[in-house]
């Protein structure tokens, strides 16, 4: 609705709220820096230029003021903090909005989950605006703990707050002209659809895209990613805590193609979020590899409001939302303060709004497994050589390796002298009994293990270890903390960090999680390895969406093939 006030506002008849005054200003419509005063009134900008009338006047002396930052994709459940103490970490970085599918929690709780995010995210200053989920469970290989048919997606569209359809995995389902992919796409077809599409090219991309997709946040190679801009897709530069693309993709952003690239992180660790920042820290990194500043802005803010369709957002401009941010030096983007709605919410990289801790109910003793012995982790050799998913440094695709097992007694065993582990993953929503087994390379663990109720995206409990007691040790922790993460060694417990609210969030405050995450990762590191977020790298193993070969509670599954090539143990 149209307020008269703010029109009187705007025309100088009445006095501002506040004033921002004698700031340098980012126009990201026409790239310029342009010196003025912002008039606000309530939460919507009232005009940029000569503007003196206000209750309040707060002189910037000559600092920049921006847009808030909008980040574009992002699954805030990886941070591990439930969404009041995100907020205490990304908010005063500059975010002010993040569009988020939920899909994390979505695949524990359904939509109580997404319902508890959401209805917490109302009393915070931050914009949350969801993408239905699309895939929840992802695919048929793995076993997750909800499913949203296209009924609950049709439920969804009546939410306030949901702007489109979350990115659609199941990219071998849209090719196929899968039934029920399809049906969730129709449902949206009128909103934003968006895309996860990785090393999908030619006709292939075309018949993706023709489906009604028009994004992606997969890119790892400048040749995937000119493919998809030139096919109409957003390219959403991805810069995470374990999906380092920001370096590959950044040659493609030119004076003209700059308008159709956003920036993301995907997933970023609550230690990363606190210490370096988050989609600010992106924007950082793209200024430093001589992105020109005010584009590297753009792409954070006006760049995903238009392609998002969020009227009002992503500019300083009359009858704009006020969220803002204030700049003391433009090529470090150091944010001094942030306004959200006209308010100010942070300073100094401070917080000045209150956490809120809602009560949870009904997401909480989430982790249901059945009991198992230390023998059902035991993994028997199949042929002469054996399929070893090998990492990728600073990418979260695989590679498939066949590789000569270590075999001791007729049973395969670990071998930390070819860094060639094992990786199992545990079913704990329904109880099945379910244990996948394999091997995996590029840990560098030399003892111990680690294990995770964070694993994409079905989030079954997932270990990584150089033996099945430590392993076992690990996995039972888990089950005891109702979700976490874990180090464990010489059999017994090192460390580890809860994760009660659906198993992938913690009820304690940010600089707590952080401080146990820091711990876990040293440990981590003092067990040997050299990954910078082992955990991180961790969760992704068992997401059979993202090739080459990952491991589900169903078993090893080969992503291009999109089948199981090694069933699973059953307890």
């Amino acid at each position: 609705m149209i307020n008269n006030l703010l029109i009187a506002v705007a025309k100088g008849e009445l006095p501002a709220d506040l004033i921002l005054a004698n700031a340098r200003v980012v126009n990201v419509f026409t790239g310029e820096i342009e010196p003025g005063n912002v008039a606000i009134y309530g939460d919507r900008i009232a005009g940029v230029g000569d503007y003196h009338q206000s209750r309040q006047v707060l002189d910037l002396a000559g600092r920049y003021l921006a847009p808030g930052l909008i980040n574009s994709h992002t699954h805030l459940e990886s941070s591990m903090l439930d969404i009041g103490q995100y907020a205490r970490a990304v908010v005063p970085r500059g975010t002010s909005a993040v569009v988020t599918d939920l899909h994390e929690i979505a695949n524990v709780c359904g939509l109580d989950g997404i319902r508890y995010v959401m209805d917490c995210a109302r009393r915070l200053p931050l914009e949350l605006f969801l993408m239905a989920p699309s895939c929840v469970p992802a695919t048929s290989l793995e076993t997750s703990g909800a499913s949203l048919e296209p009924e609950a997606l049709r439920q969804l569209l009546r939410w306030k707050g949901v702007i489109g359809l979350g990115e659609v995995m199941n990219f071998l389902g849209v090719l196929s002209a899968n039934p029920g992919v399809l049906s969730k796409i129709n449902l949206y077809r009128d909103r934003v659809i968006d895309g996860h599409a990785p090393g999908v090219t030619g006709k292939n991309l075309t018949a993706y895209i023709a489906a009604g997709i028009y994004s992606d946040h997969e890119s790892v190679s400048l040749d995937e990613a000119r493919q998809k801009l030139r096919q109409g897709m957003y390219v959403m530069i991805r810069e995470g805590s374990s999906e380092k693309n920001l370096d590959a993709l950044l040659p493609l952003v030119t004076d003209k193609t700059y308008k159709r690239c956003l920036f993301v992180v995907d997933d970023r660790s609550c230690v990363d979020l606190l210490e370096d920042g988050d989609i600010d820290a992106v924007v950082r990194k793209a200024i430093r590899s001589r992105l020109d500043p005010v584009q590297a802005i753009q792409m954070a803010t006006i760049n995903a409001a238009d392609y998002f369709r969020l009227a009002r957002l992503g500019a300083v401009a009359p009858g704009y939302m006020a969220n803002l941010i204030v700049i003391s030096d433009l090529s470090s983007l150091q944010i001094d303060m942030v306004f959200h709605r006209g308010r100010l919410v942070a300073e100094e990289g401070k917080p000045l709004f209150p956490s809120y801790q809602p009560a949870v109910k009904g997401l909480t003793n989430t982790v249901n497994v059945k009991p198992f012995t230390i023998e059902a982790l035991t993994l028997l050799p199949s042929a002469e050589t054996e399929p070893v998913i090998k990492l990728v440094p600073g990418q979260i695709i695989t590679r498939k390796r066949m590789e000569k097992a270590r075999v001791s007694n007729g049973v395969v065993m670990p071998d930390t002298g070819r860094d060639i582990l094992k990786l199992v993953v545990v079913e704990r929503h329904k109880a099945t009994g379910n244990i996948g087994l394999g091997l995996v390379s590029g840990f560098g663990l030399k003892k111990g293990a680690l294990a995770s109720s964070i694993a994409h995206d079905s989030h079954n409990i997932i270990a990584v270890g150089t033996n099945d007691k430590d392993i076992f040790t690990a996995v039972k922790q888990i089950e005891r903390l109702s979700g976490g993460l874990v180090v464990a060694a010489e059999g017994r417990v090192l460390a580890s960090l809860a994760l009660p609210i659906a198993g992938l969030l913690s009820d304690e405050p940010l600089e707590v999680v952080v401080n146990k995450l820091e711990r876990l990762d040293q440990l981590a590191t003092d067990l040997g390895t050299t990954l910078p977020s082992p955990f991180s790298t961790l969760s992704f193993l068992a997401l059979p969406v993202i090739p080459e070969l990952r491991l589900t509670d169903l078993g090893l599954v080969d992503v291009n093939q999109f089948k199981l090539i090694r069933q699973n143990t059953r307890t």
